[in-house]
């Protein structure tokens, strides 16, 4: 397989994870991005979308085919799975999680861990177990439709947290009460076009606006306080395994045998892709210590 190919290939895989990560609550898709080694490249790329553009449209076009098919492919299942195992379905987000988490402490140990840096993480943990107590509480508090402007209002907050690795974009959606609603929309979209459209244009493009506000203060921040930035994003994760732990516990033996073999493919696959990221692209250079 030539290197070109191979490259393309991973690029797909990385987008198909990344769409997962849209639909998925409690998964983070910048998360998944440092997980998979493409982070710093991605958020280059939204701090400045029209330097080397067509380089920028190369690179990303394969991330984009992924996702549409991974999102295509998983949005109905999803919907289905959470209606008929929310259990188990947690459990495998956890194990994703989890496993994200050995390339967050990869990337504090090659910068030097420094005790100031604690406080940042223990920041970050109250502020995602904030978060995902309140998304909790909103969840089901909006089952009617809700107005466009609170669509993109949630859209644009979702698209300025979605560059922080270990928040999740979905998890926001579920705080502004608009997550049932979006999924449906979504997954209703063969039989009813023009309304995914009328839903998903403004919302994406509040989406893609607040991104783009936000990724070069995010830039600045993991380049000139890389441990600091990436203790936050420890913290950040490890609040989110515990927001995004299910509301019950397995109820029989059954359902602790499926949570457990989710728990640990969602372990597996995760572990598997930074593996393959380092199998498939060079390695990046550590970041230099901060002084």
């Amino acid at each position: 397989m030539t290197t070109n190919l191979k490259s393309f290939l991973f690029r797909m895989l990385c987008g198909f994870f990344l769409g997962v990560s849209i639909i998925a609550p409690g998964v983070s898709g910048s998360a998944m991005a440092v997980m998979m080694g493409i982070y710093r490249e991605l958020i280059e790329i939204v701090a400045n979308p029209f330097k080397g553009f067509r380089r920028n449209f190369f690179y990303l076009l394969p991330m984009g085919l992924g996702a549409l098919i991974s999102v295509a492919a998983l949005i109905r299942l999803l919907a289905l799975a959470f209606e008929r195992h929310p259990t188990g379905l947690h459990l495998l987000f956890v194990g994703l999680i989890l496993g994200g988490l050995v390339e967050i402490v990869r990337q504090l140990r090659a910068i030097g861990f420094k005790k100031r840096y604690i406080l940042g993480a223990v920041l970050a943990f109250g502020i995602a177990i904030a978060l995902g107590l309140v998304s909790r509480g909103e969840l089901d508090a909006h089952m009617g439709q809700p107005a466009l402007w609170h669509l993109c209002l949630a859209g644009g907050v979702g698209g300025v947290i979605s560059l922080v690795p270990g928040l999740s974009v979905s998890l926001m959606l579920m705080f502004f009460g608009v997550y049932d609603y979006l999924l449906q929309v979504a997954s209703a979209f063969a039989s009813a076009p023009w309304r995914f459209l009328a839903v998903a244009v403004p919302v994406g493009l509040c989406f893609v606006g607040g991104m783009m506000l936000f990724s070069n203060l995010t830039r600045r921040l993991f380049d000139r306080h890389p441990g600091f930035a990436y203790a936050m994003v420890l913290g950040f994760m490890a609040g989110t395994v515990v927001s995004v732990m299910p509301r019950q516990l397995p109820q029989s033996a059954p359902q602790w045998a499926l949570g457990l073999i989710l728990f640990g493919v969602g372990l597996v696959v995760s572990l598997g892709l930074r593996a393959l990221g380092k199998r498939m692209r060079p390695e990046p250079a550590p970041e230099r210590a901060e002084g």
